[in-house]
């Protein structure tokens, strides 16, 4: 019924049309695309004048509708990707690494967010990493009895911990407070999830997580000592002036010697 319908005026519409005159047909013509011309004329003319009017209005709202549609380019990459894996032990403080690499072409400073911040921490807690770097960051989390005495093992917790990126330039000092001053520009890299494993049963991740742990406390140790001092040795600079001294004082002694002479 709806084809039939939208059909019928056309139909009656043409024939009126083909009964015209052939100088009404042309008049009409002529007198409609002029009409349609203006009017498509009078809304370009309105909506340059809209857009001269208010450039940055129209820029930033492309901007906005660009990054909605465009996806989000990821700065850093992690390893696990998705998951932060803890052996169960409740009544304890266990510990689980990840390996942050950046990935891009410039600076990027990272920090880290959780759920559950009166029972995890992360060390560090966030930094700067160079194009190409990498850093195995260590986190912490205590875990609690569970409820009616269940073991809670390979389940995912409520838990979650959130990594965020910041492109920043080079030579940057990190502190926390630069992903509130430009939360504009701050872009959420990954949302890992907590997942427990029985320390008791042997699995690739466990032992995966065992050689992490052991590389991040050597990265650890190394960051704590001392970095060498390539500049000019205090030796060296002893000997010299110790040189000096000696030539002083023979001329010292050389001249009182001409004096006692000529005396």
């Amino acid at each position: 019924m709806a084809i039939v319908d939208q059909k019928a005026p056309t139909e009656g519409k043409g024939w009126k049309i083909c009964r015209m005159p052939f100088w009404q047909s042309a008049a009409a013509s002529s007198s409609s695309s002029s009409a349609s011309s203006q009017t498509a004329l009078h809304h370009q003319n309105g909506v340059q004048g809209s857009e001269g009017s208010n450039p940055q209005g129209a820029h930033s709202s492309m901007s906005s509708v660009a990054r909605s549609i465009l996806p989000t380019r990821r700065r850093l990459r992690f390893d696990p990707a998705s998951k932060l894996y803890f052996p169960y032990e409740p009544g304890k403080q266990v510990k689980s690494a990840v390996k942050i690499k950046n990935t891009s072409k410039s600076h990027v400073a990272f920090k880290f967010q959780t759920t559950a911040p009166k029972s995890c921490f992360m060390r560090p807690p966030g930094g700067i990493l160079a194009p190409g770097e990498s850093i195995i960051a260590t986190v912490f989390k205590f875990v609690e009895h569970p409820e009616n005495n269940e073991k809670v093992v390979d389940q995912k917790t409520k838990v979650k911990f959130k990594i965020m990126s910041l492109k920043v330039k080079e030579g940057t000092e990190y502190v926390p407070e630069m992903f509130d001053e430009q939360k504009d520009q701050v872009s959420v890299e990954q949302i890992l999830r907590v997942v427990f494993l029985d320390p008791e049963r042997n699995s690739p991740q466990l032992e995966k997580l065992n050689r992490q742990l052991e590389e991040a406390d050597a990265e650890l140790e190394a960051r704590k000592k001392p970095p060498e001092d390539s500049g000019p040795k205090l030796v060296g600079e002893g000997l010299v002036i110790d040189e000096w001294k000696e030539r002083r004082e023979r001329y010292l002694a050389r001249q009182q010697g001409e004096v006692a002479d000529s005396v």
